[in-house]
C-alpha cells in the first residue's frame, strides 16, 4: 500500500467507531475527550486500516467503469484462474505498534515494504509460506506514528 495523503478527520473516526460497535466517547465527544489523558479525540486502534480507501490502487476498492471483486454471493467482474492462488491464501495476523496516539488533524503518509518470509510444513496442504509486510504511517512532520505488520500465508496446494 502506498498512500500519499490520509487525513484524520473527526467524522471518519466517529463513523469507524460506530461501524466496529465501539461506544467509547473518546472517539466522538470532544468535551469528554478533553478530560482524558490524550486531551482530544483519538482514533480507535485499528483505524489506520481505513487508509486503504485513500490508496488509488487498493484492489478491493471499486473503480468506476472497471470490473472489481465485489461482495455478495459471487464475486463480480473478475475471473479467477483455474489453477493458482484460489483458496490457498489468507491473512493470518495483524499487529500494530503505536509510537503515539493518532489524533484529529494528523495527515498520514503510508509506505509498505516487505518484511520476513518463512516456511512451515502443513498437515493438509503441503508447505505453508508465510510473508509479512510492514506499513509505516508517518505524520505531516515525517514522524513515525504507527507501524503495522501484516502476515499472510499461502499453501503449496489446495487443502484436500
Amino acid at each position: 500500500m502506498a498512500v500519499e495523503k490520509f487525513p484524520i478527520e473527526a467524522g471518519h473516526i466517529m463513523m469507524f467507531a460506530r461501524a466496529i460497535g465501539d461506544k467509547n466517547p473518546i472517539y466522538y465527544d470532544e468535551d469528554y475527550a478533553k478530560t482524558t489523558e490524550p486531551g482530544c479525540i483519538i482514533a480507535p486502534p485499528t483505524f489506520v486500516q481505513s487508509s486503504a480507501q485513500f490508496d488509488p490502487d487498493y484492489f478491493l476498492r471499486p473503480k468506476i467503469g472497471e470490473p472489481w471483486f465485489g461482495s455478495g454471493k459471487n464475486p463480480t467482474g473478475i475471473t479467477q484462474p483455474a489453477e493458482g492462488g484460489v483458496g490457498r491464501g489468507l491473512h493470518a495476523e495483524q499487529h500494530y505498534e503505536y509510537h503515539r496516539q493518532l489524533k484529529v488533524g494528523d495527515v498520514l503518509k503510508a509506505v509498505t515494504k516487505p518484511g520476513k518470509t518463512w516456511e512451515k510444513e502443513g498437515r493438509r496442504a503441503g508447505k505453508l509460506i508465510f510473508s509479512e509486510s510492514i506499513t509505516e504511517y508517518r505524520d505531516q512532520k515525517g514522524e513515525l506514528v504507527i507501524t503495522a505488520r501484516s502476515v499472510g500465508v499461502v499453501t503449496e496446494k489446495a487443502p484436500e
